[in-house]
């Protein structure tokens, strides 16, 4: 009957089956969540339970381990699906764009991870290379932004309708080298990295991630390991 009833709601949803993963629940399974450089809490935002992460202001440098570490995740190749908001801080400084996303493959010290984030303020900018400059791709510690933009410029930066204060549901899919992320349903995704810079066997935990001048939130965190 359960088979039969799967079955059925393949056909109805076709991308049931390839999440069918661990959800997670980020306001429940608290033991799991371990603040790194960061502040965390259990809020109620625009109809939705989350999780509330605000960077430590004592980190200055940018694109900086500052995520929540989910405990016992240890991913190498699969599909991570999680909704998030972002808001800017009341004294959030004039470059913030409300950045907010995903670190993955994250060792033990979180000293090395792979990290894809989007830049809310910048999708319905009335400026083209903002506008371009929606998506994120980086590689920590040695390929942050600034230096992927510099070597490769258009390369690990993309571009997608997006806004601050609002549920974005963001899908990761990685394989090997390879990353791709998708914005809401879309069936082609907005990024595709080629080349993580970690390699393909890299492995490790997933972080919920913040950067400077943002309020995120985060729910319906959803993980499908694939060998």
């Amino acid at each position: 009957m359960k088979r039969t009833l799967f079955f059925l709601l393949s056909c109805l949803l076709p991308g049931l089956p390839e999440l069918y993963g661990q959800a997670i629940s980020l306001t429940k399974d608290k033991h799991r969540l371990q603040p790194v450089q960061v502040s965390m809490s259990i809020e109620r935002r625009m109809g939705r339970t989350a999780l509330k992460v605000v960077k430590d202001t004592t980190v200055k440098a940018v694109d900086e381990p500052t995520f929540v570490r989910i405990g016992d995740s240890n991913f190498t190749n699969g599909i991570i699906r999680v909704k998030v908001l972002s808001r800017l801080l009341p004294d959030a400084p004039e470059t913030a764009r409300g950045f907010i996303g995903v670190a993955f493959r994250s060792n033990g010290s979180n000293s090395a991870y792979e990290s894809i984030y989007i830049r809310p303020a910048n999708g319905r900018a009335d400026d083209q290379v903002r506008r371009n400059h929606s998506i994120q791709y980086y590689s920590y510690p040695d390929y942050k932004f600034d230096r992927l933009r510099k070597e490769a410029p258009e390369r690990y930066e993309s571009y997608a309708d997006m806004g601050l204060n609002q549920w974005i549901q963001l899908t990761i899919k990685v394989k090997g080298k390879q990353a791709k992320l998708f914005i809401a349903g879309a069936k082609q995704p907005s990024l595709l990295v080629n080349d993580l810079k970690h390699g393909a066997s890299g492995a490790g935990a997933i972080g919920l991630w913040v950067e400077v001048g943002t309020e995120g939130y985060f729910t319906d965190l959803i993980i499908k390991k694939i060998p």
